[in-house]
């Protein structure tokens, strides 16, 4: 796959899955704006890419504001002239239960996640659509965003809200030629250990130096940062030119596409529903399949 010409934005991109897929993009040919908060980690990424023959610069900011999402669009069209890819990956961990979950805590990831997804795809649609050719604009979502996630409030919100954004954007840009996709990842990471359902098997893994087994890659979708960054360079290249508003799933072996929510079951009463009726009726009715929530955990395989 030849990124070659292309230029791309990675927020979050000092370690973990961003770095993954500014490595990935960069040894596709792309030149790449690495972006993380931690001014260290820009600089050992953008090391790391130039070192191997690719094109990188760094930028050391927050993407939860504005002036910082128009600073990396800035700093793409400074160093190459464009933008054509941009992956809106930063994020952070606030986990806590609902009743002990504080307003900082509830603001502080919804603003990277889901402000910072906004602030970043606004700025690339602008320079995209001045510049008349088209462009990709992928954002990462999650499991939590699509079926929740114990102690998650604040992350299972704004990545459903960035599921919710890359449907709407998808037919905004269209006219553009702009795609939008939502990527739904699962790979054994920092912030990945800290989900409950996995935690035990990456560290297990980690600790005895064995790889993740043929089980958990196959039916859970976990594997390593490596095996989600195909997808990455598929959606920016000019092959997924017809794939756009689609939240797609990938991780170990599996590649999955997310269904959009949609109506389920439909009942019609004439002159409208009581709550007697819908009572009545639940059961039976609309209610008789219901809708399972949550991550499933690992089946215990012991």
């Amino acid at each position: 796959m030849d990124l070659s010409g292309k230029v791309a934005v990675v927020t979050g991109a000092g370690r973990g899955l961003g770095l993954g897929y500014a490595k990935a993009l960069a040894a596709a040919g792309a030149a790449v704006v690495v972006n993380d908060v931690t001014p260290a980690a820009v600089e050992a990424a953008v090391a790391e890419i130039t070192a191997a023959g690719g094109a990188a610069v760094g930028v050391t900011a927050s993407v939860s504001d504005s002036g910082s999402a128009e600073r990396l669009v800035a700093a793409a069209v400074e160093a190459y002239g464009r933008l054509d890819v941009l992956i809106t990956n930063a994020g952070i961990l606030r986990d806590r239960v609902l009743w002990k979950m504080t307003d900082e805590d509830f603001d502080a990831v919804v603003g990277v996640h889901l402000r910072g997804t906004f602030t970043c795809a606004r700025a690339a649609a602008i320079r995209m659509r001045e510049q008349g050719d088209g462009g990709r604009i992928i954002l990462i979502s999650s499991p939590a965003g699509q079926r929740g996630n114990f102690g998650q409030t604040n992350y299972a919100a704004a990545k459903a809200g960035i599921a919710a954004m890359a449907r709407t954007w998808a037919l905004e840009l269209e006219r553009s030629r702009i795609t939008v996709n939502a990527v739904v990842p699962v790979a054994a990471t920092e912030m990945t250990r800290t989900i409950p359902a996995f935690a035990g098997v990456i560290e297990e893994a980690e600790r005895t130096g064995a790889p993740l087994p043929a089980w958990l890659r196959r039916e859970e979708g976990l594997g390593t940062v490596d095996d989600v960054t195909g997808l990455i360079v598929f959606l920016a290249s000019d092959a997924s030119k017809g794939v756009t508003g689609q939240a797609i799933g990938v991780g170990g072996d599996r590649l999955a596409l997310w269904a959009h929510p949609r109506e389920k079951a439909v009942a019609f009463a004439d002159g409208g529903w009581t709550a007697t009726a819908i009572a009545a009726g639940w059961d039976a009715g609309v209610g008789s399949e219901p809708e399972t929530y949550g991550i499933p955990a690992p089946r215990d395989r012991s």
